[in-house]
C-alpha cells in the first residue's frame, strides 16, 4: 500500500518559489513519510484513508512536507538520509560548512526546522498521548 502524501508538486513550487523538481513526487512521498514518523503520537481527525479532515491540519502537513523537501534539497539529501550534511553549502547569501550529525539515533527523523515549526503551530507537536 502506498503511503499518504500530504503535498502536491504545485504546492511545493508555491512554497519554494521555484518550479518543482522532476522527481517531486518521490521527494514529496519521502518527506510525507518523515512527517508521519514525526507525528506518531499526534492526535487529529482523519478520514478512512488516514488523511486529515481538518483544513488547518491539512495545511500544516502540506507546509511541513514542503519544508522537508526544501530542507533535503538545501542539504544535498535525496530523501534517503544517505547524504552527508553540509560540508560547504552556499545558498544565496547563506554559507554553511563543516559536518553536522544527523538524527540522534538510527531511525530518528531528521525533521527540517521549518517543518517542525509548522507542525508545532498546528498543535501537532509535541504529540502527547494522555
Amino acid at each position: 500500500m502506498a503511503g499518504r502524501v500530504y503535498a502536491t508538486p504545485e504546492q511545493l513550487a508555491a512554497w519554494t518559489g521555484q518550479p518543482a523538481p522532476a522527481d517531486a513526487d518521490r521527494l514529496l512521498a519521502r518527506a510525507s513519510e518523515d512527517v508521519d514518523d514525526a507525528l506518531l503520537t499526534a492526535v487529529y481527525r482523519t478520514d478512512a484513508t488516514g488523511m486529515p479532515t481538518d483544513r488547518e491540519v491539512e495545511d500544516a502537513l502540506a507546509d511541513a512536507v514542503c519544508a522537508q523537501v526544501e530542507y533535503h534539497v538545501a542539504t544535498g539529501d535525496d530523501g534517503t538520509g544517505a547524504a552527508g550534511r553540509w560540508d560547504s553549502v552556499s545558498i544565496g547569501p547563506v554559507s554553511l560548512s563543516g559536518r553536522q550529525a544527523g538524527p540522534a539515533a538510527a531511525g530518528d527523523v531528521d525533521l527540517a526546522p521549518r517543518a517542525h515549526r509548522a507542525l508545532t503551530r498546528a498543535g501537532l507537536l509535541p504529540g502527547v498521548i494522555w
